[in-house]
């Protein structure tokens, strides 16, 4: 029970502050965002190899060295998408209107480039941990993937809360293509399928013949509870945001209003003001 509870703190701790640092990152000026990406990639870069020399090393410190490395290596992904570089060739909203397939057609297109990333990153680590005896890398970004999967199509199709206010400002687009209602008939089979996937690895973290693997099925078990409490999230009246309120305003400022320079020898409009003209762009 002690071990599977220091996992869990140990995993709740670097999802609260791996998050908050990411929202952080990108909602500064867009001129840092090359800066911060860049960085990002080193640590992304050192994360994989740290998966490759973790990958036969059956330990406490293995395990938790392989999490956090699985957790880095998605936050690099996270940065690219938020920053605007990696995200898909659409980067407008849709249309007032469009629906059906052609609308599912759209949202497809606006982060496919993000989604191909991330399934080249997942084969790629499964790879890198096939045959091994630590599998926490790999198991850890399979869930990631999996539950970010659900999270996205459950924004598709609708929910109550859907969190735009963590989209920083060049990215608001997106919104437009989260479904606005109470309930979606997949967000409770969601729901459910992860409820009974917190508690099978729990009880495998439970029922752990050595610290190890103690330690690795309870890393895993805690990262599915934070998914469904993200799940969970999506439906609850309350803002997700909150939870990292030291990061700033997660949205950003808007794109700031265009200056206008006045027309010589125009007369003046109506209530006064000097005619103004938007210089070319």
């Amino acid at each position: 029970m002690t071990t599977l509870a220091l996992s869990a703190l140990f995993a709740l701790l670097l999802w609260w502050a791996s998050t908050g640092i990411v929202l952080y990152l990108d909602q500064r000026p867009r001129p840092t965002h090359a800066r911060s990406l860049g960085g990002a990639s080193v640590v992304g870069g050192l994360a994989l190899a740290g998966l490759v020399a973790t990958r036969d090393l059956a330990t406490v410190g293995g395990a938790c060295l392989a999490f956090t490395c699985a957790v880095l290596v998605w936050g690099w992904h996270e940065m690219s998408f938020l920053t605007g570089r990696v995200t898909g060739p659409r980067r407008q909203a849709c249309a007032d209107g469009c629906g059906g397939w052609r609308h599912f057609r759209h949202a497809v297109e606006a982060i496919i480039h993000h989604e191909l990333a991330l399934a080249a990153t997942l084969v790629l680590v499964v790879a890198l941990a096939w045959g091994a005896a630590n599998q926490v890398g790999a198991a850890t970004f399979a869930l990631l993937w999996t539950m970010r999967l659900s999270a996205k199509l459950n924004l598709f199709l609708g929910v109550r809360n859907p969190g735009t206010e963590l989209l920083p400002g060049h990215l608001q687009y997106l919104a437009s293509f989260f479904g606005r209602r109470p309930f979606n008939a997949l967000l409770p089979v969601s729901v459910a399928a992860t409820t009974l996937l917190v508690a099978w690895l729990a009880q495998r973290a439970l029922g752990a013949s050595t610290p190890f693997e103690a330690t690795a099925w309870g890393l895993v078990a805690a990262l599915a509870a934070l998914a469904l409490l993200e799940h969970l999230f999506l439906i609850l009246p309350w803002s997700v945001a909150r939870l990292w309120g030291w990061s700033g305003d997660p949205a950003g400022p808007g794109p700031a209003p265009s200056p206008v320079v006045a027309v010589a020898g125009a007369s003046p409009l109506p209530d006064g003001r000097p005619r103004a003209l938007e210089p070319k762009r």
